[in-house]
């Protein structure tokens, strides 16, 4: 009788260490909530800090999307060219930090607004510059990644 492993990987696993039953390990999950919870309370604070009224360009938003890009590029490139590639790492930084952090449905939201209240050029200039600027962002990252140096 052949005895069940202990974890699991294979394609649908997408290289994580999962239980028998293939649930995700608490590990990572713990990392994610803890980069989530800290991710959100910057966003948070920055919002608060910056408000944007009716009709003006939502500088808070726009910045953690793009400083979030440049992060999210970095961390991910880094950890791919590393020789010692972390999990836990990943999940803290890229997926709990960095994603909520960053935040594409308050984009929408305030593009919403924006062209409820007939600001078409803004609608139009904002979401322009947040894809191009985010594009730009992610390559920036991944840049500065391979320029930091090597295997780690």
């Amino acid at each position: 009788m052949e005895r069940e492993p202990d974890s699991l990987e294979g394609p649908e696993s997408d290289g994580r260490a999962l239980d028998a039953r293939g649930r995700l390990d608490r590990t990572e999950l713990s990392a994610i909530f803890a980069g989530g919870f800290i991710g959100a309370l910057a966003r948070a604070a920055l919002a608060q800090s910056v408000r944007a009224s009716p009709g003006t360009w939502p500088w808070a938003i726009f910045a953690v999307n793009m400083i979030g890009a440049a992060l999210l590029a970095f961390i991910v490139i880094r950890d791919q060219e590393s020789v010692q590639p972390s999990i836990h790492r990943r999940a803290f930084l890229a997926v709990g930090f960095c994603g909520t952090l960053t935040t594409f449905s308050t984009l929408m939201l305030e593009l919403v607004k924006m062209i409820e209240g007939s600001y078409w050029a803004l609608a139009s200039g904002y979401c322009a510059a947040s894809i191009a600027g985010g594009l730009a962002a992610v390559l920036l990252g991944a840049k500065l990644a391979r320029l930091s140096g090597g295997k780690r």
